[in-house]
C-alpha cells in the first residue's frame, strides 16, 4: 500500500501575496486526488513534528537555532505591530506559521520513513511544504528551510541501521542543498538532473563520486531527459543497489512550468518513477518515500502528481 503524509500546518507557511510557492499548491494536489479517485487507494496519514535531534542529523544545530529563534521574534514583531514576514533572501521569506509547517514537513518524511520500514507501506508520498532540496546543512535558501529528505535520509542510515540509500532528485532546478549534506557520504547515492544554467547559480558545486549529476539545457524534452537516466541514473543505481530510495519530486520541470524551461509532461514523470520503482523493487523491497519539492502551474502541478502516485501505488 501507498502512504499519503500531510498536515494542515503545511497550508499556513506562506510567503506573501503572489509568491509561486504557496499553500493553493497542496490544495491542487487534494484536487486531483478526489477526482481521480486515488484518495480511496492511499493510507492518509498526519505526521508529527520531526524532532530537534532528527533534523540536526543533516542540519547544524545553529541553522536550526537560528529559524526558531526567528520565528519567535517574528511572533512578538508582530504583537508590537511590526511585519508579518521575515525575509531572509530575495525569495524566501517565513511568517509565523513557518518554523511549525517545516517540522511537519520533515516530520513526515521521518513518519513515512518509519512506516515504510516497519512494512506497514510499500512506498509513500509527503504532500508537504516548504519544499526542502535547496535548503543546506548551515542555512535556508531557494524556498526551503530544513531539507526534508536529507534529512529522512540520514535518519534511515543513523537511526534505523540501513548502509546504503540513494536520493534521486527530478526538480528543474538542482538540489543544491541535498548535495551539501550528502556530498562526500559513500553510503547516499545522489542522482538528479535539472536544467543548466539555471538556479542556484553554478549548479552543482562538488565532483564528489556519490553524486550523479545531469545537467541540461533549457527546452530539453521527456525523451531526452529518459535517455539520461538510462544510461547514466540507473547503472549507477543498480551497481550501488540501494536499500531504500529517497525521491526530491519537483514537477516543475514540467513543459507548463513558467519556472522552468524544460519539456517534461506527465507520461514522463510516470516513466520515470517506474523505472524508480523498478531499481528498488530489486535492491529495497520496493521501499521508496517521496518528498513534493517544486511545481507552480497548479493544473501541471496536480496532473503530474497523480501520474507519480498511480505509479507508486500500481493503479
Amino acid at each position: 500500500m501507498t502512504g499519503y503524509f500531510t498536515h494542515r500546518d503545511c497550508w499556513k507557511h506562506e510567503m506573501g501575496p503572489g509568491h509561486p510557492e504557496c499553500p493553493e499548491r497542496l490544495d491542487a494536489i487534494e484536487d486531483r486526488l478526489l477526482i481521480s479517485g486515488l484518495n480511496q487507494v492511499l493510507a492518509r496519514r498526519e505526521p508529527p513534528p520531526a524532532p530537534l535531534a532528527d533534523i540536526e542529523l543533516a542540519h547544524h544545530r545553529l541553522h536550526v537555532a537560528a529559524l526558531r529563534g526567528l520565528s519567535d521574534s517574528l511572533r512578538d514583531e508582530i504583537a508590537a505591530g511590526g511585519p508579518t514576514h521575515a525575509q531572509l533572501d530575495p525569495d524566501t521569506s517565513l511568517n509565523v506559521h513557518t518554523w511549525d509547517a517545516a517540522l511537519r514537513a520533515a516530520g513526515a518524511a521521518l513518519a513515512a520513513t518509519d512506516a515504510v520500514l516497519a512494512g506497514e507501506l510499500e512506498n509513500a508520498f509527503c504532500a508537504v511544504r516548504p519544499p526542502g532540496h535547496h535548503a543546506c546543512r548551515d542555512h535556508a535558501m531557494g524556498f526551503c528551510f530544513f531539507n526534508n529528505v536529507a534529512v529522512a535520509a540520514k535518519y534511515a542510515l543513523e537511526r534505523h541501521g540501513l548502509q546504503r540509500v540513494a536520493v534521486v532528485d527530478f526538480d528543474v532546478h538542482h538540489g543544491n542543498g541535498t548535495e551539501d549534506i550528502v556530498a562526500g557520504d559513500e553510503r547516499i547515492l545522489m542522482v538528479g538532473f535539472f536544467q543548466h544554467p539555471f538556479y542556484p547559480e553554478g549548479g552543482s558545486r562538488s565532483t564528489a563520486g556519490n553524486l550523479v549529476n545531469l545537467p541540461v539545457p533549457a527546452y530539453t524534452r521527456g525523451q531526452q531527459v529518459r535517455d539520461l537516466i538510462e544510461h547514466a541514473w540507473i547503472p549507477r543505481l543498480e551497481a550501488f543497489a540501494p536499500e531504500m530510495i529517497f525521491i526530491s519530486a519537483g514537477f516543475d520541470a514540467h513543459r507548463d512550468d513558467d519556472l522552468g524551461q524544460l519539456g517534461l509532461v506527465e507520461q514522463d514523470y510516470a516513466w520515470i518513477t517506474q523505472r524508480i520503482k523498478d531499481v528498488a523493487r530489486r535492491h529495497a523491497k520496493g521501499r521508496i518515500v517521496s518528498c513534493l519539492e517544486g511545481g507552480y502551474n497548479l493544473n501541471a502541478l496536480g496532473r503530474s502528481v497523480e501520474a507519480h502516485i498511480r505509479v507508486l501505488a500500481d493503479v
